[in-house]
């Protein structure tokens, strides 16, 4: 599956969620009931994410080809080079093309928090070199990340938009925007893009709220606006009340689907924390209104 061929023939929006392989036999447990309860409601497709430094390199392959081949789900698989070498990098690529994967999303990655790692001296430094790296060897389909609200790492956002309009330039034909929790950041991160020239399509991530330490450390990581919305809307519910809060987090998460999809994204990218209980529900609400 290439991806972009979805957006190409779909009347309606896709719906996709992302997975990351789990770190334990406990985990891996958890995980295959999530899986199956998510391909139950017959996303477009899953993207595996990809550790930091190739951390979850096998877990990763090991979760494609379990979708692929077990589950029959289209995958797009990850990619994160950072502090990879030349061989590593081809040696993982070979290994998604030789299973069938079409479709990669190729991103710089962060440093492992790994006790001694050391990045291979021709590491690639950036996205940007990753995706013409593939380019110039492979006929992926490549995706690129996209910030509405900035990288935390970027000097402005007009830098960090003149960088992704070079991604699509390397060759990215498709953009996952970083999740927001306003939705006005992403259709102002479209309206900038189109301005400058990059035409591919946009999908939109959208973060549930799982809890608020996880909203919280994702916000500090991702540099997402924990909005007044949210913080009045917590601040009225019992410090304890699990249930409560992941309903309004479901919540949240539907209204700002709906919006979206109303206002024409090609389509939802749910990031599941592989959880399955909000995409479930959000995505059943959705349907029952006609919007997916």
């Amino acid at each position: 599956m290439r991806v972009v061929d979805l957006w190409q023939d779909n009347q309606k929006p896709t719906i996709s969620f992302e997975l990351f392989p789990a770190r334990s036999e406990k985990a891996a447990a958890k995980l295959e009931q999530v899986i199956d309860e998510l391909a139950a409601l017959k996303p477009d497709f899953v993207s595996v994410t990809f550790g930091a430094g190739g951390s979850t390199q096998d877990g990763s392959r090991q979760l494609v080809d379990s979708l692929m081949n077990t589950k029959g789900l289209d995958v797009i698989a990850y990619f994160a080079c950072f502090g990879l070498g030349p061989d590593d990098i081809t040696a993982v690529l070979g290994s998604y093309r030789d299973m069938g994967i079409k479709t990669i999303f190729a991103v710089r990655g962060d440093a492992p928090e790994q006790e001694g790692f050391t990045p291979h001296p021709d590491s690639l430094p950036y996205a940007l070199d990753l995706i013409s790296f593939i380019k110039e060897r492979y006929d992926f389909c490549i995706g690129a990340a996209g910030y509405p609200e900035g990288h935390i790492e970027a000097e402005s956002k007009q830098q960090d938009l003149a960088y992704l309009k070079q991604k699509v330039e390397k060759g990215a034909e498709y953009i996952i925007a970083n999740y927001c929790y306003d939705n006005q950041y992403f259709f102002d991160f479209v309206e900038q893009c189109r301005a400058i020239g990059i035409a591919v399509p946009i999908l939109p991530g959208v973060m549930p709220i799982y809890s608020i330490k996880m909203m919280n450390m994702l916000a500090t990581l991702c540099g997402a606006t924990i909005t007044p919305e949210i913080t009045d809307g917590l601040a009225k519910l019992l410090p304890d009340d699990k249930e409560t809060l992941e309903q309004f987090g479901i919540d949240l998460a539907t209204r700002q689907c709906a919006e979206l999809i109303e206002k024409g994204v090609p389509g939802i990218h749910i990031y599941t924390m592989d959880r399955s209980r909000a995409s479930v529900e959000i995505v059943g609400r959705l349907r029952r209104d006609g919007l997916l």
